[in-house]
């Protein structure tokens, strides 16, 4: 690897930790010329399916709009960039994890919207209000009530699986039926 300082090809890894659970490595290394020190991450690079749009159109998918849906939802709201980063990095998990050569965008959209639900309910009701097309203040009523009557990301993460999802195919009890968006 390049030394970023001086541009010497001569750097030697002093050493490597495991970063973003798993799915990275990252690498503290030592330039033999300039001595100095710099961080770099490695990753698999994976193939991310395309996004299925509403109007039938396929679309590569683009980690950076997925980051800016994220962004919007939490303007102004307390969350740290890093479980932003962890948000955006657990859909795109999912997203490699389906095996699909194309996932459609409402899927893409209820991942978001777990995650979000998860980080900030005020951030995950803006989402869904436009996600979910919502058209008076009944449907904000109805949702904000659904909200509240779902179990919070600590107590499913306390929950005991009787049966994990993967084997049965089944949604856990935890986890609330996918809403199918209202068509404009």
């Amino acid at each position: 690897m390049q030394c970023p300082f001086c541009s010497a090809t001569d750097t030697r890894v002093i050493d490597s930790r495991l970063a973003e659970e798993g799915t990275q490595v990252r690498r503290r290394r030592e330039c033999a010329e300039c001595k100095g020190r710099f961080t770099t991450f490695e990753r698999a690079q994976l193939t991310i399916p395309n996004i299925i749009k509403r109007g039938g159109s396929p679309e590569p998918f683009e980690e950076e709009k997925l980051r800016r849906g994220f962004e919007s939802a939490l303007y102004k709201r307390p969350v740290s960039p890093d479980a932003v980063d962890h948000a955006v990095e657990s859909v795109m998990r999912k997203l490699r994890q389906s095996g699909e050569r194309e996932v459609p965008s409402r899927q893409v959209g209820e991942w978001v919207m777990e995650e979000l639900r998860d980080l900030d309910h005020v951030a995950y009701v803006r989402f869904a209000s436009i996600y979910l097309s919502f058209e008076d203040l009944n449907a904000f009523r109805e949702e904000i009530e659904r909200l509240q009557h779902l179990p919070t990301a600590e107590q499913r993460r306390s929950q005991m699986s009787l049966i994990s999802a993967g084997e049965s195919g089944a949604t856990p009890p935890a986890e609330a039926a996918p809403r199918k968006p209202k068509s404009r």
